[in-house]
């Protein structure tokens, strides 16, 4: 009997990197360098121009990688990239590459501060390379940070002469088009500026002792989105957290393998390792320090949902409502990485049980073999709504989840779900932004700002119109006439804010029932700033409340989870909506979707 032959995989076939030529004004052009003849194949395209970083031209495969010679040999400083390569190369399609820059062994620019020793610059799928956006939130998912975004919009060859950089710390900038294009288009498409005298060393950096370049406060998150393991120390360093605090290593490892064994990568990876690690700490407070971090409020504020959660995926639930359940809460959370990090910190067998159980009927519903179970229906509707206002579209995506939360409709459904949005579409309902924030958070100054607003109703106002702003003991009477006026303003039509602390659901849902009576469109505004800023602006407010006061509110701060209203809008420090939920628009990063489950 002979053995059966050993199929050996399929290699998948290497492809060295371009040169990339130097535009006409490039000071740092060698004899030997590419030029670029002229800029037509820019002209009148939209391009975006990136930071040129000093490291080592690498490309990466699904099984394999190369520096800029197909054949490149060992060197130390290609030990760490190859470790990355070994986490997100299962991540990289067949016939895909991803090149970038292995910042790992210093060159000419010393780097103190880098998000990762890899940064990834162009993705391929064979011949054609992917447009900009798609190849940031390709290289996101797998974990790999892409290089700063100088400048952005249709070419002006003025304006980036005009750009300015600091040659002693920046090796120069890259031209692209922000349209994808084909291989052959290279040379027409791409183009470099570099400074003179670039190489400023004696020795070439490949004979020289590798000295690695610094890594800066946000390395450790990158890290845990490529799939490295979890670094609690430092993770609690990155977002300002006191060690002390976070979660037993066993704890946090264990949810990182869950959440492995469900193929999530980059930002959901990260996302439930951070809440395993943080656990400890209030939601709000946490969700507030990551949005003024590197992790930024996108991250922040689906951490702080997982945190918010899991725990109710540990206790029973009715069977009859656990699919419209499960359903509401993916408008917040992954559901895979909730249920990981639910079971990873389940306390008892009978918590883990009711996980399993729940985890079993979300996945014979389909809701788990992706971030975000709505997302082909959202797909799906964009083309049929597309010629509604913001307001209207969004409106019609809240009523097709709530239709598929219910059971009325299948995520395949895109007949049906068109045809239950029909009474929505004309845009014929009053519209309600309730802002949510402790007091110095700087709802007001958001709300007052919003454009087209019609009435603005502020609890404050009728206190000070009661003869004190800070006189509390009226609040049944002002509440009343606020609700009042609400009901009245709403009923005109409109957009009407609501201006309360609307701390917790108990408070958000009195104006919420009002206005479902009117049947009004409901904006949550969230505003996310923390403890210490909040303790800053209050010392410096006209109108000050006491400490005491401010620590109460911020002890009993429960922001309203994504999903509990038709749409929510995050609000950072600044004043800014930094991240929007349940909105029609949104892309994958962004998760929308849910429906209060009260109504």
């Amino acid at each position: 009997m002979t053995a059966d032959p050993v199929v050996e995989p399929e290699r998948i076939m290497r492809t060295h990197y371009p040169r990339t030529p130097h535009l006409p004004w490039s000071p740092g052009a060698s004899a030997d360098d590419v030029r670029a003849a002229g800029s037509a194949g820019l002209a009148g395209r939209e391009v975006v121009v990136t930071e040129k970083l000093d490291g080592e031209n690498t490309t990466l495969y699904a099984d394999g990688l190369h520096a800029r010679s197909l054949d490149s040999g060992h060197h130390p400083s290609r030990a760490w990239v190859k470790a990355l390569q070994g986490r997100i190369g299962p991540g990289i399609p067949a016939g895909w590459r991803v090149c970038g820059e292995n910042l790992y062994a210093r060159h000419s620019i010393p780097y103190e501060d880098l998000d990762s020793w890899f940064y990834g610059f162009s993705v391929w799928d064979g011949e054609h390379c992917l447009d900009w956006d798609r190849t940031v939130r390709f290289l996101r998912g797998l974990g790999v940070p892409t290089p700063r975004v100088l400048w952005r919009g249709t070419f002006d060859e003025r304006t980036l002469r005009r750009l300015r950089l600091d040659t002693a710390r920046q090796e120069g900038y890259v031209v692209r088009a922000a349209a994808g294009f084909a291989r052959a288009d290279f040379g027409s498409r791409v183009a470099k500026w570099v400074r003179g005298g670039h190489v400023q060393t004696g020795t070439h950096w490949m004979y020289a002792e590798v000295v690695p370049n610094g890594l800066g406060p946000a390395a450790p998150l990158w890290a845990v989105r490529s799939g490295a393991e979890p670094d609690v120390g430092a993770l609690s360093a990155a977002v300002g957290t006191d060690p002390d605090t976070a979660a037993d290593i066993a704890d946090v490892f264990e949810a990182a393998a869950r959440i492995d064994a469900m193929g999530r990568t980059g930002e959901d990876r990260l996302a439930g390792v951070l809440a395993a690690a943080l656990r400890r700490e209030p939601r709000a407070r946490v969700a507030a320090r990551l949005a003024a971090g590197p992790a930024g409020m996108g991250l922040a504020r689906r951490v702080g949902d997982l945190l918010g959660l899991y725990p109710y995926l540990q206790r029973p639930f009715p069977d009859a409502d656990r699919r419209a359940g499960l359903v509401r809460m993916a408008a917040a959370a992954d559901l895979g990485v909730l249920h990981a990090l639910a079971g990873a910190l389940a306390d008892g067998p009978g918590a883990r049980e009711c996980v399993e159980w729940s985890a079993l009927w979300a996945e014979e519903a389909g809701l788990v073999g992706g971030p975000d179970p709505l997302e082909s229906l959202r797909a799906a509707l964009r083309e049929p709504l597309a010629g509604l206002d913001a307001d209207a579209a969004d409106r019609c995506w809240a009523q097709a989840r709530r239709a598929f939360a219910d059971g009325r409709i299948s995520g395949a459904a895109v007949e049906e779900a068109v045809a239950a949005t029909w009474q929505w579409r004309d845009g014929s309902f009053p519209r309600l932004v309730q802002l949510c924030g402790p007091s110095g958070s700087g709802k007001s100054t958001f709300g007052r700002g919003l454009p087209g607003v019609d009435a603005y109703v502020c609890l404050d106002d009728l206190r000070t119109a009661r003869g004190s702003r800070t006189d509390q003991r009226a609040n049944a009477d002002v509440l009343r006439e606020g609700l009042d006026r609400l009901d009245a303003a709403l009923a005109r039509g409109g957009t009407v804010v609501w201006d309360a602390t609307s701390l917790t659901d108990q408070q958000r849902g009195l104006a919420g029932a009002v206005a479902r009576r009117r049947d009004a469109l409901v904006t949550h505004a969230v505003v996310l700033v923390e403890e210490a800023e909040l303790e800053r602006r209050n010392g410096v407010r006209p109108h000050p409340v006491p400490p005491q006061v401010l620590a109460s509110q911020l002890h009993r701060f429960s922001p309203p989870y994504a999903g509990r209203a038709h749409r929510t809008w995050y609000v950072g420090a600044g004043g800014d909506v930094e991240d929007t939920a349940g909105t029609l628009a949104a892309g994958p990063v962004t998760t929308g979707g849910g429906f209060d489950a009260h109504q």
